[in-house]
């Protein structure tokens, strides 16, 4: 599901952001609950939702040992996603970036690895690296991560499994592949409400 605000008139080169949905979900509902469209209205960016493929009845991203028998070419598929995009649409290709909820997370990870060449930067959140992801990772730039990530995540744990790196881990590699200071900046925001269980840190590397 492609989003073009307003603003554009198909003059000037914009920005492009992939938004990739989580396992069992769709673009549609991504469009929903990661809704950047505000932000695109106001930025003047493009804002695509793609969909994953169905098997065993969920959509997902093929993104290594995340869902076992998926033979989608995932990257591929982004690749051909972002050159279709550019013929039809004015793209600034050097500010092509990539957003995702859980799989989606790993998805733009796996594309940050494996497509670079297109990606400036990502942000994941509740994602990782899959083992396979980490270890045959072949970035060609410094990329700018964002990774936004609960402690207690039942589903994608913080401290990683069999097959999920830690979150500690992935910000390692990165920030050992940017050269970033390994001395984060934090910051701790004010717990606004203390019955929801949850505290903030925000971790800088530069």
């Amino acid at each position: 599901i492609l989003y073009i605000p307003a603003m554009y008139d198909g003059n000037t080169d914009v920005p492009l952001i992939l938004n990739f949905h989580g396992i069992n979900s769709n673009a549609n509902e991504q469009m929903q609950y990661g809704d950047f469209r505000d932000i695109a209205d106001t930025e003047g960016f493009l804002l695509v939702h793609p969909e994953g493929t169905l098997l065993n009845g969920e959509q997902h991203w093929n993104v290594g040992n995340f869902k076992t028998g998926s033979t989608a070419d995932d990257v591929g598929f982004t690749e051909a996603l972002i050159d279709q995009l550019a013929n039809l649409y004015a793209i600034n290709l050097d500010r092509v970036y990539s957003t995702g909820m859980s799989n989606g997370g790993f998805m733009s990870f796996l594309l940050a690895c494996q497509l670079s060449e297109k990606i400036a930067a990502i942000a994941s959140v509740t994602g990782s690296m899959t083992p396979v992801t980490y270890n045959a990772c072949n970035t060609q730039h410094p990329t700018p991560i964002l990774q936004i990530h609960g402690t207690s995540d039942g589903v994608v744990p913080y401290n990683g499994d069999t097959w999920t790196r830690s979150i500690e881990d992935v910000i390692s590699y990165w920030v050992n592949y940017n050269n970033c200071d390994t001395n984060p900046t934090i910051t701790v925001f004010p717990d606004i409400d203390p019955s929801d269980g949850s505290t903030v840190e925000h971790s800088v590397y530069v």
